[in-house]
């Protein structure tokens, strides 16, 4: 065999695929006791040799669909605010799902509904200025958002034409299990009277 050859042959490529697991935490914020602590979310286990082909993909909530009303608002130029559900699950999370319906006459942007925080000041046009209220218990619950800042909650992307009505949803921590009656509240709008259910 000619050197040529044998040069060629000992030039063999070799690859190592490193994957990485892929660490996603939310934030929520409650009331005068700081917040619940960030909670993780990590991928399942390996056994020995295997290899994930792809990462995990992040799952986003989407809001049920659902004919009950628990609550209507309207406030602004004649937006409407409709709860449809109020679950609290086994994680220590509420969702809040409902609709939102534009009124006015023409387009609507609600850019300040994304509220006043700094941290979510990359949501604009969205339900992160959110906040459950428990009267009784006298805390503030605000949406949980992750470490980018970015909420568990509907972005309304493109806005509202005249008359359109478009669903959302919003996660929150969960008040405590005594706590079943809270207000949601949002931008301009009046707060709204609803109660948690308990979900699987």
């Amino acid at each position: 065999m000619s050197m040529r050859r044998t040069m060629k042959a000992r030039r063999a490529l070799t690859a190592v695929a490193i994957t990485t697991g892929l660490g996603f935490s939310v934030a929520g914020c409650g009331g005068d006791e700081g917040g619940d602590k960030p909670k993780t979310a990590s991928s399942p286990s390996q056994g020995p040799g295997e290899q994930p082909d792809q990462k995990p993909e992040e799952v986003t909530p989407q809001p049920p669909t659902s004919d009950a009303v628990l609550a209507e608002v309207k406030g602004g130029d004649n937006h409407t605010l409709t709860i449809n559900s109020a679950v609290r699950d086994a994680g220590g999370f509420v969702t809040i799902s409902g609709k939102v319906k534009n009124g006015k006459g023409g387009f609507w942007n609600p850019a300040d509904w994304k509220g006043t925080e700094k941290e979510l000041s990359g949501n604009s046009a969205s339900m992160a200025g959110a906040s459950l209220v428990d009267g009784v218990g006298k805390k503030k619950y605000l949406v949980l958002r992750d470490t980018d800042g970015r909420c568990l909650c509907t972005k309304f992307g493109g806005g509202f034409k005249a008359g359109e009505e478009k669903s959302f949803f919003a996660q929150f921590p969960a008040p405590p299990a005594t706590t079943t009656k809270v207000d949601f509240q949002i931008a301009d709008l009046p707060p709204a009277a609803i109660e948690i259910s308990e979900g699987e």
